[in-house]
């Protein structure tokens, strides 16, 4: 199965200070642990390249983008300084904007890869994530929805009428739940840790008017791991998945929900990770010809998301 993988540079540019856990080591991590386990070998690479602000506008609006610009545009020539939006927790330094634009552009390419080459799977290891950015408001480290916006260009340029968000970061995708809430052309399952931040994803949270139903929250307290998460993507997830038929499967792939990781209460472990890919992939493979996107939002143990990544990527590339 060809397997496009996003990885660049650019994206350890985007400077979050000392000691913030959305660090730019973090690509790091990943790359040396792809690298070393030669899981690119014969991977498509795809180019990161800037959203413009048509891009942008599917998903977030005018104004939160001009806000964007005008705040990180003030700190040009200080490479060195960062600050937070005025929006929320996003911690930004000069050359964030850039970064953050190269992050959703080239995630927008990986979605053009699989509808117009023989791709079937993609990876996308961008920094800043995205999942808690909403339409008018950057917070918890994202200042773009990355996925939100792939769903909306699968629409848009490819026609895509039924697409499927996976989100399994230990915290909830509340920026993706908001984009989508009253749509009906998007799925948004999550399981997430609760309470913890942001505080959304409630049980009762299963979206309005042409949304109803298609908002899937399985909200599960500290400590859960394999047993609930997964019976929740069995008993949940797959059901939903098959009555929705999904033209396109997003995941957004947190590996803050691995045991472990400093931000997160989870007890997933990489083989975990390996079989909630691998059920990505199956509902991929039954209803959208195989075309599975992931994006990298959580995962602040440089050591565990190195080890949960390598176990995604290896059933991304292999699985059938």
């Amino acid at each position: 199965m060809a397997l496009a993988v996003l990885l660049d540079a650019l994206y350890k540019d985007h400077l979050t200070g000392a000691g913030h856990p959305e660090q730019p080591a973090r690509y790091d991590a990943v790359t040396r642990a792809l690298e070393s386990t030669h899981l690119l070998e014969g991977a498509t690479r795809v180019q990161p390249r800037p959203a413009n602000d048509d891009e942008l506008a599917l998903v977030h609006t005018a104004s939160y983008i001009k806000s964007v610009r005008s705040e990180i545009g003030a700190l040009a020539g200080r490479p060195n300084v960062v600050r937070d939006l005025s929006t929320g927790d996003v911690t930004y330094s000069a050359r964030s904007l850039d970064v953050a634009l190269n992050a959703a552009g080239g995630v927008l390419s990986a979605v053009d890869a699989l509808f117009k080459s023989d791709t079937r799977r993609a990876h996308c290891a961008v920094r800043p994530p995205g999942h808690h950015a909403t339409p008018n408001r950057g917070m918890g480290f994202c200042l773009f929805n990355n996925v939100a916006l792939a769903a909306r260009h699968a629409e848009r340029k490819h026609g895509a009428d039924r697409i499927l968000i996976v989100d399994w970061d230990v915290h909830h995708g509340n920026g993706t739940q908001d984009t989508f809430y009253s749509d009906g052309s998007v799925m948004f399952f999550s399981t997430h840790q609760h309470p913890w931040y942001p505080g959304t994803g409630m049980m009762h949270e299963t979206g309005e008017g042409k949304g109803k139903g298609r908002i899937v929250n399985c909200p599960l307290p500290a400590g859960s791991g394999r047993d609930e998460i997964l019976r929740a993507f069995r008993e949940r997830l797959l059901p939903a998945a098959d009555a929705f038929k999904p033209s396109l499967v997003i995941v957004s792939a947190g590996f803050d929900s691995r045991i472990g990781d400093p931000l997160g209460r989870f007890q997933l472990t990489d083989a975990d990770f390996t079989a909630l890919t691998e059920m990505t992939i199956e509902i991929a493979a039954k209803h959208a010809q195989g075309r599975l996107l992931s994006v990298l939002e959580g995962g602040y143990s440089l050591e565990g998301l190195a080890a949960a990544i390598t176990a995604h990527v290896r059933a991304l590339k292999s699985g059938t």
